[in-house]
């Protein structure tokens, strides 16, 4: 078994976030949902699409929800999520690196991918310039 991992974010970020590391894998990974969010869409129907797509991600070990921006309506629906259910946790600030490491870990605990994910998330952040 493995964690699922859940993409919340505003459209279109999810579904580009999940191409590209789907060709850098090689193919569509498995365990993973999309969720994009639309500005006009009511809170309630995203929830409630969050939780059906949660509930069909986790296979016993949890999911792990990946959303870009804390304190907007993707990351508030996460942190919704991390309420009402105990094997789901959430991370902002998603970027490809962070993403990666929960996809090549999944088959960890629950909250060991929270930790790689978090660490790719970090380490994916460098300054781009030749050495002073």
């Amino acid at each position: 078994m493995s964690v699922g991992i859940l993409l919340l974010t505003h459209r279109p970020l999810a579904g580009d976030l999940l191409r590209i590391a789907s060709d850098i894998l090689g193919g569509r990974p498995s365990a993973v949902e999309i969720l994009e969010v639309i500005n006009d869409t009511p809170c309630e129907r995203v929830l409630a699409d969050a939780r059906r797509l949660a509930d069909g991600l986790d296979a016993g070990d949890g999911v792990l929800v990946l959303t870009d921006l804390y304190g907007a309506t993707p990351a508030n629906i996460a942190l919704a999520l991390c309420e009402c259910h105990p094997r789901i946790r959430a991370l902002a600030g998603v970027n490809v690196p962070m993403l990666l490491k929960a996809l090549n870990y999944a088959n960890l605990d629950l909250n060991a991918v929270v930790d790689k994910a978090l660490q790719g998330g970090r380490d994916g952040v460098r300054l781009c310039a030749p050495p002073e």
